[in-house]
């Protein structure tokens, strides 16, 4: 029996300590999804430790030593995300419920070769959002979600066959709505404009990276510079913000992090709970893939996992409200000059790397950078 133990023991510090290599292999950076197992496993593994004789060896000791320091760094990564924490984002109380400053929406990786598109637009017909986000939406996922255009005149349609096409759906207005390829050809992300009914404009992103995977991208390079580089473009902005999809990244890796300390921009799962939504069908080895963001001015109304709807992601759905009071109240994370310099360093692999890999980078974004000096 001390045998399963020591070999529980070793995989969790040997994860532990793989997740800290500063790479972006993507068998390094693999690491950062399933935190919340390997706690699970170490924990297991801690319990047995202390509860099945077994000779206090040197090698038992310092297994037992390293496997705490495991368990306290990858408790100190998930703990943020859960009730335990403060909230970063607060809750709007009842006497401050305004819908004319409210948006809500609905954010879904519907997985192209799905074919339950009912159940989507049943949660649509359902929850009524003022926006709806699908990804991975291609021209059949487009025709069969017709049935809920007339309740949402304001559209954005980028159907694609790469498992990266995407569709905005807006009750609201839409305005300087651009589609844009940042970093590659074939990955689309959306930046408009919603204007609320109080008037208010509100300037959205949409994003759908590449994951770091043997079957998508060997790295996380331009995963992560296409990320950074909204959020830097972000940090300028003196307006409310929203950003939201599946960035194929977990809330607590270091990159996500990184992305909320550059960009100013808060989130609402911290100090409430996961949101894990990927994979749908395997509650073990689940983690939080589909993101929302938003500015420092919004404040959360509701916040909900939806059921099954036939993808391996669950669907999202959040009401934000907005209010200058919130703003007052409501911190954003302190950007240092390292945290700049490491966003710029990881900016400029990202688009070096698309340039070797002759990817498209003309976009007026990478142009930008381009122009600025800050890449060569």
């Amino acid at each position: 029996m001390i045998w399963t133990i020591q070999v529980m023991a070793i995989i969790v510090i040997w994860l532990s300590f793989w997740s800290l290599i500063p790479r972006d292999e993507w068998w390094i950076r693999g690491a950062d999804f399933p935190r919340l197992q390997i706690l699970v496993l170490g924990f297991i593994a801690f319990v047995l430790f202390l509860v099945i004789e077994h000779p206090w060896t040197w090698f038992n000791q310092l297994l037992f030593i390293g496997l705490i320091a495991s368990l306290a760094y990858q408790l100190k990564m998930v703990l943020p995300y859960t009730f335990v924490w403060k909230n970063q984002v607060k809750q709007v109380k009842p006497d401050q419920l305004d819908p004319q400053r409210q948006i809500s929406l609905i954010v879904s990786n519907v997985l192209t070769t799905n074919n339950k598109y009912h159940l989507l637009v049943e949660q649509i017909q359902t929850y009524q959002p003022d926006l709806v986000l699908t990804l991975e939406t291609d021209q059949t996922w487009q025709n069969e979600m017709s049935v809920i255009e007339a309740d949402y005149p304001y559209r954005v349609a980028v159907p694609l066959d790469n498992l990266y096409g995407m569709h905005l759906y807006s009750k609201l207005k839409l305005s300087n709505t651009q589609v844009k390829f940042i970093l590659s050809d074939d990955l689309p992300s959306i930046h408009t404009t919603v204007i609320l009914r109080s008037g208010q404009p509100v300037r959205l992103y949409c994003l759908h990276p590449k994951p770091p995977s043997p079957t998508e991208a060997k790295d996380s390079t331009l995963r992560d510079a296409e990320l950074l580089i909204v959020g830097d473009q972000i940090k300028d902005l003196d307006e409310s913000c929203i950003v939201m999809g599946d960035l194929n990244d977990v809330a607590w890796s270091r990159t996500t992090r990184l992305f909320q300390r550059i960009s100013g921009l808060l989130d609402p799962r911290v100090g409430r709970h996961y949101v894990n939504t990927f994979h749908a069908d395997y509650p073990f080895f689940r983690w939080s893939l589909d993101h929302v963001f938003h500015s420092t001015d919004f404040a959360l109304v509701h916040m909900e996992r939806l059921p099954h709807m036939g993808s391996d992601h669950f669907p999202v759905f959040l009401v934000l409200q907005t209010g200058r009071v919130f703003e007052q109240i409501q911190e954003e994370q302190e950007q240092t000059d390292e945290d700049e310099q490491e966003a710029q360093k990881a900016i400029k692999e990202g688009i070096q790397k698309a340039d070797t890999e002759e990817k498209i980078v003309t976009d007026e974004i990478t142009m930008a950078y381009r122009e600025a000096g800050k890449v060569s």
